[in-house]
């Protein structure tokens, strides 16, 4: 389970926290006004899900690739996507 502190406590304690997080292993979720913000997680745990996120990209690129039909041109879908 992921710790949470607020902002403010995290700002008093950020050395601690970070060295809590760096070799500790711990994770915190750090709140404002009581609502979920941001994370402090270890580069490890960053990593992980990163890999993760570009494990899912590739599969969902395989899956569209397999797809039936033309292929659509990579300008028409920047258009369509508004990139």
């Amino acid at each position: 389970m992921l710790s949470k502190i607020t902002t403010a406590d995290a700002r008093k304690k950020f050395a601690n926290l970070i060295n809590r997080v760096a070799f500790g292993k711990e994770s915190f979720v750090l709140t404002r006004r009581g609502e979920p913000i941001a994370a402090l997680v270890s580069i490890k745990e960053l990593q992980l899900l990163q890999d993760l996120e570009n494990k899912i990209d590739v599969e969902d690129a395989w899956k569209a690739k397999n797809e039936p039909g033309e292929p659509i041109p990579w300008e028409e879908l920047k258009k369509e996507l508004e990139l």
